[in-house]
């Protein structure tokens, strides 16, 4: 069950990023990613999307997800 969750959040997150288009939409699916790798791997829920949505706002930022 653990892969599952993990596979699908990863999966969901790859194909929602090309149609984020600002820091707030990509904050709340890295936050919702976080959130679902950390339950899926039995850590803190909420530390999980605090740095998912952190990563999420952050990385065009880093030049990581860029909108052309």
């Amino acid at each position: 069950m653990r892969i599952l969750a993990i596979s699908l959040g990863l999966v969901s997150t790859f194909v929602l990023s090309g149609c984020l288009e600002n820091d707030g939409e990509r904050a709340l699916a890295g936050a919702a990613a976080g959130a679902l790798i950390a339950d899926a791997t039995e850590n803190n829920v909420v530390a999980g999307a605090a740095i998912g949505g952190a990563a999420g706002a952050l990385c065009d930022d880093a030049g990581v997800c860029r909108n052309y």
